[in-house]
């Protein structure tokens, strides 16, 4: 997909590649020939600019065709470069003002709740958006209103437009201050799929009623060691003759 723009947020859908993947093919019930099954799990990305990202799993997990991957970001495409629930079967809000993903999942969470119905709503949402007072206010009331149906996934990659996060409003450990909020909260390595699963269960599993959250440590471009070492990585310069030159890496590092 980005192959095809020449462009895209590649460094965040290759470091969050790995908890969507948990996200999609162990935690999360869902139809991928019903996309607004009323007994889906929810997922929101809060991050609307990861739509590339997301796009992959929903294409991987059969909600898109893998015939659309081709038209991404161009006019009339049902893959726009930022998520747009209005456009993309499977995008469930639109996300991209950062700081207002998890207030929208608070209130759908209440809602689920209220209907009596056993779904989860999960809410993929970046380090960045901890700088965000809404964020904040979100975290409290779901704490108030016992949202154990709340699964909050922060993306943890340390880098925004203008530099890294922790030298912003995230500096040190994350999970103690969510914690200390009252939800349930974990911190991973979020390219460790053995240690995202495990997490992923123990916050589904969880007997307490809270709401919890998964700090997830990735690392921008992760598998393409030469856009790895790239200082600045928020919009990653892919020069044209790099695009063929990454996918080889991936695909020889892919799991059999």
């Amino acid at each position: 997909m980005g192959e095809v723009q020449g462009q895209g947020y590649i460094g965040q859908a290759l470091g969050a590649a790995d908890l969507l993947a948990v996200s999609y093919f162990h935690a999360m019930t869902y139809r991928p020939q019903d996309p607004e099954w009323e007994g889906r799990d929810r997922f929101y990305l809060s991050i609307g600019h990861y739509a590339i990202a997301l796009y992959a799993a929903l294409i991987e997990a059969g909600v898109l065709p893998e015939d659309e991957i081709g038209t991404y970001g161009m006019d009339d495409s049902r893959m726009p470069m930022s998520g747009m629930a209005a456009y993309t079967p499977g995008m469930e809000i639109t996300g991209g003002s950062l700081g207002h993903g998890l207030g929208i999942a608070v209130g759908a969470a209440m809602g689920l709740k209220r209907k009596g119905s056993d779904a989860f709503v999960y809410n993929l949402m970046s380090d960045g958006e901890l700088g965000e007072g809404s964020t904040w206010e979100a975290v409290m009331s779901a704490v108030q209103w016992k949202l154990d149906n709340l699964i909050c996934l922060v993306d943890f990659n340390d880098q925004q437009a203008d530099g890294k996060t922790t030298d912003a409003l995230a500096a040190g450990p994350q999970a103690p201050q969510w914690a200390a909020f009252g939800w349930h909260a974990q911190e991973v390595d979020g390219n460790d799929l053995n240690a995202l699963t495990a997490a992923f269960d123990t916050a589904r599993n969880l007997p307490d009623a809270r709401p919890r959250v998964i700090i997830c440590r990735t690392k921008m471009c992760k598998g393409v060691p030469f856009l790895e070492a790239r200082e600045m990585a928020h919009f990653v310069r892919v020069e044209p003759e790099e695009w063929a030159k990454a996918i080889a890496i991936l695909d020889e590092g892919k799991p059999v």
